[in-house]
């Protein structure tokens, strides 16, 4: 069964960082696209940064220069480094990957459990 498993969620004051995780656990035969996204019981889920097989990323414009995303494809964990921490940034995060089990098989969405992050000003 695979899974993916994060963490590093937690509360901090404005101004200060955070590092989430997100690994994978299981066997797989090969991940795309990775990525995080936020939500807030009031909101819908919204895209904080994606990064491709390739290392392309993309970011919202809300978190630019201040959250980055990155991959380790040895393994197969993905991160989102955040600095400058705002009281907008306090959410539910969620990571995503779009991975293929099998090499006999297609391309699945999974996700993380959620972890909080809290900011306070």
């Amino acid at each position: 069964q695979v899974q993916l498993v994060e963490s590093g969620g937690g509360a901090v004051q404005a101004g200060g960082s955070l590092r989430l995780s997100c690994a994978v656990s299981g066997n797989i035969f090969r991940i795309n696209n990775m990525g995080w996204l936020r939500q807030a019981p009031w909101k819908q889920r919204e895209l904080v940064a994606s990064i491709t097989g390739a290392g392309t990323t993309n970011d919202a414009d809300s978190v630019k220069g201040r959250l980055t995303i990155s991959r380790d494809n040895t393994e197969n964990t993905v991160y989102l480094e955040m600095n400058s921490l705002k009281p907008e940034d306090t959410d539910v995060y969620y990571c995503n990957m779009l991975l293929k089990r099998r090499a006999y098989i297609e391309y699945t969405d999974y996700w993380g459990q959620g972890t909080q992050v809290t900011v306070s000003s």
